[in-house]
């Protein structure tokens, strides 16, 4: 924006202040009825200091709205007095406002400011960009297409309005606004509540001290590691006034890699009776999620507040509490890089289930095949946990492919490969049958688009997108059913 500033300044005209409203300050010239003397005074005037008539009228316009404004970081604080509010206030810090009213506003502010107090009132001004409607229209009373907030935040609350208006666009950008984007919003922030009420309601299995940091697993040590990067890399975006990034960095840590991830890890822990690392878990469940409500509470005040209280006594207040800092003794780059190991893994096997449409509650031996010491290492530390993520009913590590059938489907990794024995994957008759019926679909519809196709009525009449749309299905059906064919060949074998 330096450019659209910089040309107002250097290219400045003389300004109309005068306006006819109802409200606003009342612009301090009086104009003598019988002379014509014109007198601008602070104080009211009553007597023409040249004829001295007293048929003296006050200038019935207001100053324009943007006059006043220009006075607004120094004339609210007691101004031209020297009031303790003057002291404290100004100059301020940041100011926030949108690219449309550069000149209307942050201009005039900056050239009043050094006029009547020699000071500039700010030192840095952050735009952002206007909200429009879903068509792209600026809001407008004229069009009607304005978005009441109220009304938004009755339906999904505060919190996700906030949340959206700052995430999904480059700083300075204009974006629409949709509601289905406030309504994720809102499912964000019941993850949240719902990952919370679940690590209270677990609070009571453990003692949960200090202590339990002597007990710390792989899984432990990982998501505090990423909790400790995240303060740091959000601390660099919020100093650079990169706000949607820092708000895009805790959302995916919130939801994927402490909710998607780390609490199903610890599930096990937290369900068994005999598990000594269990206060460890709820430690670390509790320091983690304490840490990113204060990193997310800037975007989302009301909900991180209302779990904060009820979470920990520590501290009084999310608001006035301690922000997170990078320590040193939560720096496990090894561990991170073990748990990325087994993340690859266990995707590895929900795509190859999930290609195989295996149901979720069908459990299956799973063998993980490395020459590394260290590779298999990782996966015997994180066995339990491994197990659970990748439906095994048993999990084997190995460093060769004994005893593994020949038929095992199989997931190639980093140093590594995940095998699962086809047999237990699926049911074989009932997959053949299941493939039959879907070959007899795909077989209908190649017919029925062939027949539309060879059709010269439909070819000659229908429009032309729509005879696009019966060739790309043809094609679609007929890609499905040479795969469909290959597995029935190879289960029949």
């Amino acid at each position: 924006m330096n450019k659209t500033y910089y040309n107002w300044l250097e290219n400045i005209r003389d300004w109309c202040v005068s306006r006819q409203l109802w409200w606003g300050h009342r612009i301090p010239a009086y104009y003598c009825q019988d002379c014509g003397e014109v007198t601008v005074s602070k104080e009211s005037v009553c007597t023409c200091p040249k004829c001295q008539s007293s048929n003296i009228q006050q200038d019935p316009d207001t100053l324009d709205t943007w006059f006043s404004s220009a006075l607004w970081p120094f004339s609210t604080l007691g101004w031209p007095k020297t009031t303790e509010e003057m002291d404290y206030f100004f100059p301020t810090d940041v100011l926030v406002t949108g690219y449309d009213i550069i000149f209307f506003w942050v201009i005039r502010m900056v050239f009043s400011s050094l006029e009547q107090t020699g000071r500039l009132p700010f030192h840095t001004v952050l735009f952002h960009g206007l909200v429009r409607d879903d068509q792209g229209r600026k809001m407008s009373k004229s069009l009607g297409n304005g978005i009441d907030p109220l009304e938004v935040i009755d339906k999904y609350g505060a919190d996700a309005l906030r949340f959206t208006l700052i995430t999904g666009n480059a700083p300075g950008n204009d974006m629409r606004f949709y509601w289905e984007r406030v309504e994720a919003s809102r499912n964000f922030a019941n993850k949240v509540w719902n990952a919370s009420r679940f690590i209270m309601m677990n609070m009571e299995k453990a003692d949960v001290t200090d202590a339990a940091l002597d007990h710390l697993t792989l899984a432990d040590r990982w998501i505090l590691s990423k909790v400790n990067h995240l303060a740091k890399d959000m601390t660099e975006n919020l100093d650079k006034f990169e706000l949607g990034i820092a708000a895009s960095k805790v959302y995916d840590f919130i939801w994927e890699e402490f909710c998607d991830w780390y609490i199903e890890m610890v599930k096990p822990r937290l369900y068994s009776d005999t598990d000594e690392t269990k206060g460890a878990a709820l430690w670390t469940l509790k320091t983690v999620l304490v840490n990113a409500l204060k990193l997310l509470h800037p975007y989302m005040p009301f909900v991180t507040e209302e779990i904060f209280c009820n979470l920990q006594e520590e501290e009084e207040s999310i608001m006035i509490s301690a922000w997170p800092e990078w320590k040193q003794d939560w720096d496990f780059a090894s561990d991170e890089a073990a748990v990325d190991t087994i993340k690859e893994a266990v995707r590895g096997i929900r795509n190859l289930r999930a290609g195989m449409n295996v149901a979720p509650g069908r459990k299956a031996t799973v063998f993980v095949v490395s020459e590394k010491d260290e590779v298999r290492s990782v996966f015997e530390d994180a066995r339990v946990f491994f197990a659970t993520l990748g439906y095994a009913s048993e999990v084997y590590v190995q460093a060769d492919k004994s005893g593994i059938a020949d038929d095992a489907v199989s997931a190639v990794i980093k140093d590594a490969t995940v095998y699962i024995p086809f047999a237990e994957l699926v049911d074989i008759d009932k997959e053949i049958e299941r493939l039959e019926k879907e070959q007899k679909r795909l077989e209908g519809e190649i017919k029925r688009c062939n027949g539309m196709l060879n059709n010269p009525n439909f070819v000659g009449k229908a429009p032309a997108a729509k005879i696009e749309e019966e060739k790309g299905k043809l094609e679609t059906y007929t890609n499905m059913l040479a795969q469909v064919k290959e597995r029935l060949e190879q289960l029949k074998k």
